[in-house]
């Protein structure tokens, strides 16, 4: 008798295991989430002074960039922010070489724009009234890879004079190139 009630206490048991086995989906290690890629850089006013700095951390699908300019970096209000094409930020009278926005697929300039966005467009910062700014904006435009700011000749975040309106051609009336800071 004892023989069969630890068989059966056994075949219970052995039982119990695999219909838990079964009822139980196998977890697997969930996979590790690739860290994003940072890139820095100062920002230089029309002197060539460092005013401030960018950092950008590049995820799967956008980047995110964080803006801080410190006290009386620039002057108090709204600015227009936009990707240029090339990582030249050497001539700081109108930073100029930085050339147009980023601009693969030709689109129109305009966050608000129905044939834009243009891959150079971004939202607006906000300099308090020290002159100061701490803003963090994102795009969809890539830092690495097909379309990259870092490509052969790099890219450049220029702060422009004025508020950009997000639909006027060619830059938003966003005025004149008053920061920069290349990104290669």
């Amino acid at each position: 008798m004892r023989r069969l009630l630890s068989a059966l206490a056994l075949f219970a048991s052995t039982a119990f295991a695999t219909q838990t086995a079964i009822a139980q989906p196998a977890t697997e290690a969930p996979a590790a989430a690739a860290s994003p890629q940072t890139y820095e850089s100062p920002i230089q006013n029309k002197k060539g002074e460092p005013i401030g700095k960018i950092v950008i951390r590049d995820g799967a699908s956008s980047l995110v960039m964080r803006v801080t300019i410190q006290p009386g970096g620039l002057p108090p209000g709204w600015h227009g922010i936009h990707f240029h094409a090339v990582g030249d930020c050497s001539d700081t009278e109108k930073f100029e070489k930085s050339k147009a926005h980023v601009n693969h697929d030709q689109s129109k300039h305009g966050l608000l724009n129905a044939e834009g966005p243009d891959e150079g467009d971004l939202p607006n910062v906000f300099a308090n009234a020290d002159g100061s700014v701490n803003a963090e904006v994102s795009s969809e435009t890539p830092l690495t890879g097909e379309g990259a700011l870092k490509d052969g000749d790099g890219s450049a975040l220029i702060i422009h004079a004025n508020e950009d309106d997000h639909t006027t051609q060619p830059i938003g009336g966003a005025g004149a190139r008053i920061a920069c800071a290349v990104i290669k």
